[in-house]
């Protein structure tokens, strides 16, 4: 099954990066539910602004670990490419 790394704008401007295997329903959890990262729960809503595919947990980790590595300005670049 695959995962998705994904990006996140808050209400507050800010940006959160995730991964999940059900981009939808993590969508949701982060917007209404308590099984959303204590992160978004206090910056709701949120939108989705970018998504990636991987091929496995593992990959979709270290994909996520480099993203949230960049900058802000570097991870607006590569939402925007």
């Amino acid at each position: 099954m695959s995962y998705f790394v994904y990006i996140l704008e808050c209400n507050d401007g800010s940006l959160y990066t995730g991964i999940t295997k059900d981009l939808t329903k993590r969508l949701d959890e982060h917007n209404t539910k308590d099984s959303g990262a204590k992160y978004t729960k206090a910056r709701r809503p949120v939108k989705l602004i970018y998504e990636e595919t991987s091929e496995n947990r593992s990959t979709a980790s270290k994909r996520e670990y480099e993203i949230k590595k960049l900058s802000r300005l570097k991870k607006l670049q590569l939402i925007k490419s």
